[in-house]
């Protein structure tokens, strides 16, 4: 029988730092460009240009940081992840883009209070074992009147490029038990609108607003899928780690016929993600 590792227990943040570590290469190579583009979308909507002062929370590669930058801001990008602040600056690097990106756990920010004129967080605090700290600290330094943005997903079962990969997974495993429900991975602790305007508010955060939107993430191919979901977080890998190499390839096989069916006999297809972006006033 092969079954995910699903114990939740808080992680040290010497856990988390080798976690984050250990995937950095492979989220950098498949993640980026996605979170990147979403980044965008976002920051725009929210008013960053030139000048701007932006702190990137959880930076990972950039999400949010590089795509300000590209827009004039003045970024500091913050990640607990020595290896992820090193791809974070190594491609603000080759862009020729201004960052100031630090290691920093963000439970406890080393940055002055009332900084940035918008604090940011995108698929990283909502990671956090005690989300309501990291957005304290979010809070705290931000300048009066500035904001204070997290991009979290919606529930999982809308979250198509992990419904997809794991419902492959059990037609192979059938008593492959997947990720945990309850409670469901850290990455959906805000997968409830109210939830993340609780977080919002509980930081004294006024003029809180949730808007539910969608992420498409595009694939293109069964095995682009795989390693888009086994270097997303930690987890990710864990949970598929006792697949023996027949199943795994039988996986593969699966999730290029669901693929298929989506795209209309491509082997790509454009895989739809439930967000909410949560902002606030501080």
């Amino acid at each position: 029988m092969t079954t995910a590792h699903t114990t939740q227990t808080a992680p040290t943040p010497e856990q988390l730092r080798a976690g984050w570590d250990r995937v950095a290469p492979g989220f950098d190579e498949y993640l980026t460009a996605p979170n990147i583009a979403l980044g965008d979308k976002v920051l725009r909507r929210h008013g960053v240009t030139t000048g701007t002062r932006v702190l990137d929370v959880a930076a990972g590669s950039g999400a949010l940081a590089i795509p300000a930058a590209r827009l004039g801001a003045q970024v500091v990008a913050s990640d607990i992840s020595p290896v992820m602040i090193e791809r974070l600056a190594a491609r603000a690097g080759r862009e020729g883009l201004a960052i100031d990106a630090r290691v920093m756990d963000g439970h406890a920010l080393d940055l002055d209070d009332d900084t940035f004129d918008l604090a940011a967080s995108q698929h990283g605090v909502s990671l956090f074992p005690d989300m309501a700290r990291g957005v304290r600290e979010m809070a705290r330094v931000t300048r009066p009147g500035g904001g204070v943005l997290i991009v979290a997903f919606g529930p999982l079962p809308r979250a198509e490029f992990l419904t997809f990969f794991f419902g492959a997974v059990r037609a192979v495993v059938p008593d492959f038990t997947g990720l945990p429900t309850d409670p469901p991975p850290l990455a959906f602790q805000v997968a409830d609108p109210e939830r993340l305007r609780d977080k919002l508010t509980g930081a004294g955060l006024a003029d809180v607003r949730v808007e539910s939107d969608v992420w498409d993430l595009p694939v293109r191919s069964a095995g682009h899928l795989w390693d888009v979901v086994t270097n997303s977080n930690p987890l990710g890998a864990a949970a598929v780690a006792d697949l023996t190499a027949e199943q795994t390839a039988e996986v593969r096989q699966v999730l290029d016929g669901m693929l298929r069916e989506r795209s209309g006999g491509a082997p790509e297809a454009v895989l739809h993600n439930a967000i909410n972006v949560g902002v606030g006033t501080a």
